[in-house]
């Protein structure tokens, strides 16, 4: 129902706009016509268009341009504003006729329908080419948008793909990686690996719960973070300092999931297990004209002078994640600090909605 009125309001804004201008043109030209005489005529002509159109649309549909041969299609079409014309002139007629007896001046069918032909045919094929092309326009537009959406739809499910690929090949790693620390003090201080098979635990239950979203929250993933550094606090003893500082207003923020998790791994493994002082892994987290900054930042050896020969598995993650959620609106820094050590920054659009 809301698509014929739709379909009638258009064709009788046609209407409309044509008795306008039949109306000033005939005042122009000394010919008196009255508003109500250029509006219905006006509109009988258009309603019956309208009418007409509608197996005309759905010819154009069935006989598109880009279907069979192109020969073929234009001779249907031709052959279809013919019948489309000679349809109108005959509707247009019984109309008038009608218009004949109602105004006392009755006139046969023949009266109306030889003058009409001559008036009209020729513009009455030129009306059957617009309403087929603007029938095809639609439809390619329609066809278009489908497209466009499927497309979306299509990059936003490999997008997904490629993130919990990159998140199974994560979490395997930092397992081992916890296990082999496990497996060194079982031969040094049993009650340590113990303590440490426990916190594996608890983590290994977060882990698992975890529901594969490409976002958590910054709270969740710091909180995630603290007992994996319990962990490495078992671990490496006195040897290792944490410092954990997240501004007020950036702790809700919105980030990738186990973001920071294979930055802290790879301080230790860089910046805390060479050396036999006290290792110091500094997290910090503000906002900053619109963004989040997280850094991860060790008081080790630092980055080489001619780089790392190779990124690990972890940097590869962390900077292939980034590039999927963020593409050109992220930053993925490492260098070294002016006091000493490796610094690594990450910064993303701030934001607090997981959408």
């Amino acid at each position: 129902m809301l698509r014929l009125s739709g379909w009638a309001g258009l064709w009788t804004l046609v209407g409309l706009a044509i008795a306008s201008e039949l109306y000033l043109s005939s005042n122009f030209l000394g010919r008196s016509v009255t508003w109500g005489e250029a509006i219905r005529d006006s509109l009988e002509d258009w309603y019956a268009y309208g009418l007409l159109s509608i197996p005309v649309i759905w010819l154009a549909r069935r006989f598109p341009p880009e279907r069979g041969s192109r020969w073929a299609t234009a001779a249907i079409h031709l052959g279809a504003a013919l019948v489309f014309s000679l349809a109108f002139v005959a509707l247009r007629a019984v109309v008038g006729k009608v218009d004949g007896v109602i105004a006392g001046e009755p006139a046969s069918f023949g009266e109306v329908f030889h003058p009409l032909l001559v008036r009209t045919f020729p513009f009455n094929l030129l009306v059957y080419g617009v309403i087929i092309t603007v029938s095809h326009a639609l439809d390619y537009y329609s066809k278009y948008n489908e497209q466009t959406v499927q497309t979306l739809e299509l990059e936003k499910h490999l997008t997904e793909a490629r993130l919990q690929a990159l998140l199974h090949q994560l979490k395997p790693h930092f397992l081992f990686n916890t296990l082999n620390g496990i497996a060194s003090l079982m031969h040094t201080d049993v009650d340590a690996a113990d303590r440490m098979l426990v916190r594996l635990s608890e983590l290994l239950r977060i882990t698992m719960s975890h529901t594969g979203a490409p976002r958590t929250s910054l709270r969740d993933e710091i909180a995630f973070l603290e007992r994996y550094l319990d962990i490495e606090k078992i671990r490496f003893r006195s040897r290792l300092e944490v410092v954990i500082a997240i501004d007020g207003d950036a702790i809700d923020a919105q980030v990738p999931s186990l973001i920071l998790q294979p930055m802290v791994e790879n301080a230790m493994r860089h910046g805390v297990e060479p050396h036999a002082r006290t290792g110091l892994i500094e997290l910090r987290g503000c906002r900053r004209d619109g963004d989040l900054v997280l850094t991860v930042s060790d008081n080790g050896a630092g980055i080489p002078a001619g780089g790392f020969a190779r990124e690990g598995i972890g940097v590869a993650n962390t900077r292939a994640r980034l590039e999927e959620l963020y593409g050109d609106r992220q930053k993925f820094e490492l260098v070294n600090r002016p006091e000493g050590g490796m610094c690594v920054r990450i910064t993303i659009p701030f934001s607090t909605s997981a959408s």
